[in-house]
């Protein structure tokens, strides 16, 4: 079963609003669905490299 997701309110700048809204409907995905996407690739990153050190 899918983890159940949690509503948060954060402030972005505009300009990354921009990119991510493009970014998103270039792969036809909605802005939260894009947010989690690359959130979740940046701390998998994260992890392999703080484990690296």
């Amino acid at each position: 079963m899918k983890p159940l997701k949690t509503k948060v309110s954060i402030t972005l700048d505009a300009e990354i609003i921009d990119e991510i809204k493009s970014l998103a409907e270039q792969d036809d995905r909605s802005f939260s669905q894009y947010v989690n996407l690359v959130l979740r690739e940046y701390l998998k990153e994260n992890s392999k490299s703080m484990k690296n050190d």
